[in-house]
């Protein structure tokens, strides 16, 4: 079920200039349920600097996309954290948004980070759930427009084990999912005359700087649930050495 190494995941087209996310309760028929929901507003934003941080640090850092920088100073990446903490919440909140980034002048939203943190944080059932992703968009008609990579704290390339600091490629501080348009990755893809190396050469960045150098850039969740989350990541059944990170 774990999903193996693919070129194209590799690439994040992420990045994050301006915040003005827009903060997503989980989708419930229940006033009282939302009226709770409301009172996590606050804390959200921390889901969200999690995620600028990383894509600053690591994503452009580390040059692990070359085309994330552009969106990043552009400030084309839209935020959504859904509060939700099922898979059919979630779908729902997926939805709304790939049909919103369908409709949106791409020079005002190129691409969407739909941040999870209290969703599938088990990486299998998240590896699972990304089926049903995938027939979201077949259903609304988006595919070959629109299509969805992912991330998770505990993201594991097939064959390796969950230390193996190549796997941090496609680690996030929380589950996530990114919306991107199929336009702008060959826009990108054609100006970058040797992308099919990029996944290879993020190979080598991290296998040069080992797990400590990772932790060390502090790209880790900092709420107490992720921060846990992503401890059982870097750690298998004898955890390496400490460190605030995935």
């Amino acid at each position: 079920h774990v999903r193996s190494r693919r070129q194209r995941q590799m690439c994040i087209r992420d990045s994050p200039n301006s915040i003005p996310a827009l903060l997503r309760a989980p989708m419930t028929s229940s006033s009282t349920n939302a009226a709770k929901a409301l009172l996590h507003f606050v804390s959200t934003d921390t889901y969200v600097q999690d995620t600028v941080w990383w894509l600053e640090r690591a994503v452009i850092g580390l040059n692990l996309c070359p085309f994330a920088k552009s969106v990043h100073v552009k400030g084309q990446i839209h935020y959504v954290v859904s509060l939700a903490t099922t898979g059919e919440d979630v779908l729902e909140v997926l939805r709304e948004e790939l049909q919103a980034l369908a409709k949106t002048p791409a020079e005002v939203r190129d691409t969407t980070l739909l941040v999870m943190p209290h969703c599938l944080q088990d990486f299998l059932d998240f590896n699972d759930f990304l089926g049903d992703v995938e027939d979201v968009v077949h259903v609304l008609g988006l595919a070959g427009t629109l299509q969805v990579a992912s991330f998770h704290p505990q993201f594991q390339f097939a064959g390796t084990d969950a230390d193996d600091v190549t796997n941090c490629t496609n680690r996030a501080p929380y589950p996530t999912l990114h919306l991107l348009r199929e336009a702008s990755i060959d826009r990108a893809v054609s100006v970058f005359p040797e992308a099919e190396t990029i996944f290879e050469r993020n190979m080598e960045v991290l296998e040069e700087m080992g797990m400590a150098g990772w932790l060390a850039l502090d790209v880790g969740p900092h709420d107490k649930g992720g921060a846990n989350m992503a401890a059982t990541a870097a750690s298998d059944d004898n955890p390496p050495a400490q460190g605030t990170g995935l």
